[in-house]
Parts: structure tokens; C-alpha cells; sequence
């Protein structure tokens, strides 16, 4: 290799054999991997939150916005997304009465569950600390807590089952599929109740959205028979966005072909 460098003795480098100019050895994949890792802390920040339950100030890890990037969708309407998971982050817990709720619901409390809570969860609360950044097994144990609160102050059957449903979201990124059944079930449960009892829209979704979602689900858990029913109810509705109807065919389609 000192050939292609030879004549520049001048600038004093004469010893230039370990000189490489391309790099022919393999890359230590590891070391790539570590090279490419996204800092999660960067998307993240502190936000402050006023507890409707105590009526005191707390900062809350959150999501920056702009930093959250959908990439896709699982049939069960689970959001994919690149670089942070803002699900792991989508409970808010109060570190001084204990009172926990997905984000969505945290101000969405009545009088009378705010005495169920202040009896029956604040007493017995101890507070946590949690690390900067959130993985999949603390999102587990902030999701148990927040369905804990639900059960306590005996929230609308949409509010246990969509927490439910994201609970059986995070059995499913850990790839453990006896819980993720598990609380699908119970979501499937509580959605079911939920499209029968209550008004629409239900957790952000129209009647369809709702109707293909409980039919999904069921088809997950192996109930064709039932999951066949609720994707003909959305495909012969002459009301329905197209792009769900779509889904349902789909989705019925797999079962006739004997499909998971």
C-alpha cells in the first residue's frame, strides 16, 4: 500500500504501510446496529399536567409531536410507528394521589368516581419513579394501573376495553400471544357492551370503524362464526366509508380461506 503514497517523504510521512484506503475487513454488525440507534430521549419531553383528581401540578413524560411518524396499521387498527412508540407514553399517572388514566381519558372524570379514586386508590398508592424512556414492559405495568383506576371508579365499558385492546397491543409487540388472546378478549367484551350501551362516536370511532374492530377482534380469538357477522353487517351498510368496508372484505376473505 506505501506505493500509491510514495513521494511524500516530504510532508514526513515516510512509515505508511498500515495506511489502508479501503476498508476490506467487515463491519462489526453490532457496531452499525449501535451507530444507527435512535436517542428515543430526543422525541421525548416533560409535560405538566393538573391532576382533576387532587387539583395539583405534575410533569408527565410525553411524546413531542412532530417527532411521531405513523408508518402503517395492524388490522385490529393497531398504529405502527418509526423511532418512538407513543404508546408506551399514553398513560398519565399522578405521583400524589395515585390517580391513573390513558391520556385520552385523564380529564374525563366525574365527581362521583373522583371520591371512588380518592378511597380506594389514594390510600394505598405508593409513587414510582420510572426512567427517561419507556420500553414495551413499563407501558404493560402503566396500562395494568391505568385499568386498575378504570375498574375502580367503574368507568364506561369503551374506556376498560380500549384499554384492554392496547394492553393486548403491547402482549403483541412482546411476541407473547397467550396474553395478548387474553385481553383481547376482554376487549372484545367491552367493546361489544360499549356499541350496544353507549353513543357514538366510541373512543374516536363511527359506528363501522367500531363494528369492523369487534369483528376483527373476534376473528383474532378464532371466532369466525361471530366475526363473519360483524363484517357482513359493515359490507351490505350503504353508509360506510369505503376504505372499511374494504377492510372487512378483507378480513372475511381470510376466514373462507382458512387464513389467521
Amino acid at each position: 500500500m506505501q506505493e500509491i503514497f510514495s513521494g511524500l517523504e516530504e510532508f514526513g510521512f515516510n512509515n505508511l504501510n498500515e495506511i489502508k484506503l479501503y476498508d476490506d475487513e467487515k463491519k462489526d454488525e453490532s457496531q452499525i446496529k449501535k451507530s444507527e440507534e435512535i436517542n428515543e430521549e430526543n422525541f421525548l419531553y416533560d409535560k405538566t399536567y393538573s391532576c382533576p383528581v387532587c387539583n395539583r401540578s405534575f410533569k408527565a413524560r410525553a411524546v413531542k409531536i412532530g417527532k411521531i411518524r405513523l408508518i402503517g396499521k395492524d388490522t385490529d387498527l393497531m398504529p405502527l410507528y418509526e423511532n418512538i412508540n407513543p404508546l408506551f407514553y399514553d398513560v398519565v399517572i399522578c405521583p400524589y394521589c395515585g390517580y391513573g388514566a390513558m391520556i385520552s381519558y385523564f380529564d374525563k372524570i366525574r365527581s362521583y368516581q373522583i371520591e371512588l379514586i380518592l378511597k380506594n386508590i389514594t390510600p394505598k398508592f405508593k409513587p414510582k419513579a420510572y426512567p427517561n424512556v419507556y420500553d414495551v414492559d413499563i407501558a404493560i405495568e402503566r396500562y395494568k394501573y391505568s385499568l386498575l383506576n378504570c375498574a375502580v371508579k367503574n368507568s364506561k365499558s369503551s374506556e376498560k376495553a380500549y384499554n384492554c385492546l392496547k394492553l393486548a397491543w403491547m402482549y403483541r409487540l412482546k411476541k407473547d400471544s397467550e396474553n395478548e388472546l387474553r385481553f383481547l378478549e376482554f376487549a372484545l367484551i367491552g367493546f361489544k357492551e360499549a356499541f350496544e350501551k353507549e353513543s357514538f362516536p366510541i373512543c374516536n370511532l363511527d359506528q363501522h370503524t367500531l363494528m369492523y374492530l369487534i369483528g376483527e377482534i373476534a376473528r383474532r380469538l378464532g371466532k369466525n362464526d361471530e366475526a363473519l357477522l360483524w363484517f357482513g353487517k359493515v359490507i351490505v351498510s350503504r353508509s360506510v366509508k369505503p376504505r372499511i368496508k374494504d377492510m372487512a372484505r378483507e378480513q372475511k376473505e381470510l376466514i373462507k380461506q382458512g387464513q389467521l
